[in-house]
């Protein structure tokens, strides 16, 4: 039995990893830290056992310190961060603020508690990105763990300064850490700006499908489950102060994928027999393809090329490997957003 504590447990990717673990490990003890901003839902972790949410600011090291030690905690994931980059264009500042001197405050606490005395074993795991290596050429071979850093927006900025301090906590003061750096993640409760969600809900509302640039940006798209897939062995096999990169092994153009949304829509109006009444401004529910909401609009400032991950390092020393593929991880995902309507209309709403 053990005791984590994760960061932006009630966002997407915590949130899911939280579900995960309960799955895979019933009887450990979860402590969700998370600030509750607007990608923060209590819903997230409804159903979630052994679980406690703490509304909580990681920047806050004197609570972070207290936590550890009431709870007895043995294990940090940290997921908590200001994480769209179309808002770190437009607002940096609370990407500096939670991304970097939040990290920071965490790492703080940490060393002060488990290192103070005679120490306790722990673990630090730190969620990162492909961003922060920058954009690939068409022929570049993709990113490894050695690939120089090379952000190009506020956020990934932010998040390679972050990735710096948890080497060098390491380094210098001996903290155990990992980092993972994962490619694009789609699946369940993700927040409606992204682009999987936002398109979705979008073709079923007959909204436009608004397109940057040409649409050939190429982003790594990997299923949330498998990026809780590797958390877990990272967790578990990772080797102190190493950094696996952790893909889906799905190489895609954003058309590819807007068109892949557009396909699964009008499926799912042909399989499901209420949807035409449910989504009634739909296209799809007028007979018509939801292709025909896609419109192009000028290019994100900055706007990298092409993402792409070689996890081979992850496979050969911690045993991980994608299990879901792109077409099914897409359908259960529609499949999951027409059921839990739920969930994601009061947040249209809010």
């Amino acid at each position: 039995m053990a005791n984590l504590l994760v960061t932006g447990g009630a966002g997407f990717i915590g949130g899911n990893f939280v579900h995960y673990w309960n799955a895979q490990h019933p009887d450990d003890h979860v402590v969700v830290l998370d600030a509750l901003t607007y990608a923060g839902n209590r819903s997230t972790l409804a159903g979630a056992n052994r679980t406690e949410l703490i509304e909580g600011d990681i920047r806050d090291q004197n609570l972070v310190e207290d936590l550890l030690r009431d709870h007895e905690i043995s294990t940090i994931v940290h997921f908590a961060a200001e994480s769209h980059v179309d808002r770190s264009i437009t607002g940096p500042d609370a990407f500096i603020e939670t991304n970097i001197l939040g990290t920071n405050a965490l790492l703080k606490a940490a060393r002060a508690v488990w290192l103070s005395g005679d120490g306790v074993d722990h673990r630090f795991h730190h969620i990162s990105t492909d961003e922060v290596f920058g954009s690939l050429g068409e022929e570049d071979p993709a990113f490894s763990e050695t690939t120089p850093y090379a952000p190009n927006s506020p956020y990934s900025a932010s998040k390679a300064a972050s990735d710096h301090l948890v080497r060098a906590y390491h380094h210098t003061y001996g903290l155990d850490v990992t980092t993972s750096n994962c490619s694009n993640n789609y699946g369940p409760y993700q927040y409606p700006e992204k682009l999987i969600p936002l398109f979705l809900l979008n073709a079923l509302s007959g909204k436009g499908l608004p397109i940057y640039g040409d649409g050939m940006n190429v982003r790594d798209w990997l299923h949330v489950e498998d990026h809780c897939r590797g958390i877990e062995a990272c967790l578990a096999k990772g080797k102190p102060g190493e950094t696996y990169n952790i893909g889906g092994g799905a190489e895609l153009a954003n058309m590819t994928v807007i068109d892949t949304i557009c396909a699964e829509v009008d499926r799912a109006f042909e399989e499901v027999e209420d949807l035409a009444d449910r989504y009634a401004d739909a296209p799809a529910a007028q007979g018509r393809r939801s292709a025909t909401l896609k419109t192009f609009v000028a290019d994100r400032a900055g706007h990298d090329r092409r993402y792409a991950i070689d996890e081979s390092k992850a496979r050969t020393q911690i045993g991980y490997a994608p299990q879901r593929g792109f077409d099914e991880g897409l359908r259960q995902t529609l499949r999951w957003y027409l059921d839990r309507e739920d969930w994601w209309r009061p947040l249209l709403r809010g």
